[in-house]
């Protein structure tokens, strides 16, 4: 690993998954009009997210990551970025009270829109053509004009990704998110649900604390920790030449910062030690995370971490699983007890999706509910049994009504995925299994407490 680092650095190093532009000057002269348009994020935001994943590897705090597989510009729409904002506050409420266990959202919004793909080219009826990388690289429909990597495309990405930011901070600090309006937050799937009731009744016993609250002087109006919330962007940083453009000089602390996202991470398929995707993301000061596999080995995975994180400051470092449940189970424990013996300080988050996406019966890609949750159930299992931390969650959800994960309170079936499936890439929970996903998770963190109260209460009587 070269010492010295620079935005541009990664170009000398091998490179994956990053499309070829048929015309190069189109390319560069793209990647200088982004260079000179403002910082989508600031570095303050960053830092504050850092501070607060610093709490969930000390397991004082979980790590809730959510949003669409791949954005789409066609999908583009208030309501949209509306209805997923309003799913991972309802997921976090559900979090922050059932398990007394703050919660840092983080969504995988405002600039998540290209894929990293198995192959470069896929066929179709005895047709060949270039694979679908996502909205910012080309287009979904299969013909050759649509396929070729458009570097306008850049620029309709950043645009969108800042109106959606816009958005998004209108939500979070302009009285959405007000605790006190929790029950106008139920979307239409809630009421005729399984888990309808529990839901309810934990909206009346948040409003029970608020009205003492109130009644102690603690309203939205005096508080304004129950009006706002912190809610934090992340996309996997895969163009390399978008992120480089976006990567500015922190005024005040003399840091390179990626503007593009609070935090960006590296995939499964891009994390090689000696290739451009880790050398970038080495010398960018936001918080970052990396995707990891069941083939990683724990020596594999330390030098991973020193690249990454060098210093190893709590916060800085996240690391995503993506095995599914068996492999979780075999191969999670080597990895964590890595860690812990080398003294490594990251935080632990599970990606119960990619390694459970099959092929339905009519041929759409989709995952199964039940599958996912046992993955996270296995996850949380096995840190217990390590005397880890499960740090968080990160999965593809969206606040649509869609049919693309089978199973879950509305019992989708294969025969129902074809009514309202709507991605662009994976199929995602839709807004009734995220929160199904909530409850088990608050479950698991309440579970987690009690037993370390359990265990300190046993320390303390010897």
């Amino acid at each position: 690993m070269a010492i010295k680092w620079a935005p541009d650095s990664w170009r000398s190093k091998p490179v994956r998954q990053m499309p070829t532009y048929p015309d190069e000057k189109a390319l560069k002269g793209v990647e200088t009009t982004l260079s000179n348009f403002p910082p989508l994020v600031f570095a303050g935001e960053a830092r504050s997210l850092r501070r607060q994943l610093a709490e969930v590897a000390e397991g004082k705090a979980f790590l809730l990551q959510g949003g669409d597989c791949a954005e789409s510009f066609a999908e583009f729409h208030p309501n949209n970025i509306r209805d997923t904002f309003r799913v991972l506050l309802q997921m976090a409420v559900v979090l922050t009270y059932g398990a007394a266990c703050p919660v840092v959202k983080l969504g995988r919004m405002a600039g998540q829109f290209a894929k990293p793909r198995s192959a470069d080219m896929e066929t179709i009826d005895g047709v060949t053509l270039p694979s679908y990388r996502g909205d910012m690289v080309n287009a979904m429909e299969f013909t050759p004009e649509a396929r070729i990597p458009d570097p306008a495309r850049l620029v309709q990405a950043y645009n969108q990704s800042a109106a959606t930011l816009n958005l998004l901070r209108a939500f979070a600090q302009g009285g959405y998110a007000d605790l006190q309006k929790v029950q106008q937050w139920n979307l239409g799937f809630v009421s005729d649900l399984p888990m309808a009731d529990r839901y309810l009744d934990l909206c009346s016993r948040l409003n029970e604390a608020l009205a003492f609250m109130a009644a102690c002087g603690l309203t939205s109006e005096t508080t304004p920790q129950i009006r706002e919330t912190d809610f934090f962007t992340s996309h996997e940083a895969l163009l390399l030449n978008y992120e480089q453009v976006m990567t500015r000089v922190d005024s005040t602390t003399g840091n390179w910062y990626d503007t593009s996202a609070h935090m960006l991470w590296i995939g499964e398929r891009t994390r090689q030690l000696d290739g451009a995707h880790v050398e970038y993301m080495r010398g960018i000061a936001n918080p970052i995370g990396c995707k990891i596999g069941p083939s990683v080995g724990a020596d594999e995975l330390i030098r991973l971490i020193d690249a990454l994180n060098p210093k190893n400051e709590a916060g800085r470092l996240t690391l995503i699983t993506r095995m599914g449940g068996e492999n979780v189970e075999r191969v999670l424990p080597g990895l964590i007890r890595a860690v812990a013996r080398e003294g490594r300080k990251v935080v632990w988050s599970c990606d119960p999706m990619h390694a459970n996406t099959v092929k339905s019966s009519n041929g759409f890609k989709t995952r199964h509910v039940d599958a996912i949750l046992a993955e996270v159930r296995a996850f949380f299992a096995v840190h217990k049994g390590e005397g880890s931390h499960a740090g968080g969650v990160h999965f593809e959800m969206t606040g649509q009504d869609v049919t693309e994960c089978v199973g879950g309170a509305r019992a989708i079936t294969e025969a129902n995925l074809s009514d309202r499936y709507h991605t662009h890439c994976d199929p995602r929970l839709n807004a009734s299994q995220a929160l199904e996903l909530a409850f088990l998770l608050a479950e698991q963190l309440k579970d987690d407490r009690m037993a370390e109260k359990k265990r300190l209460r046993a320390i303390g009587e010897d």
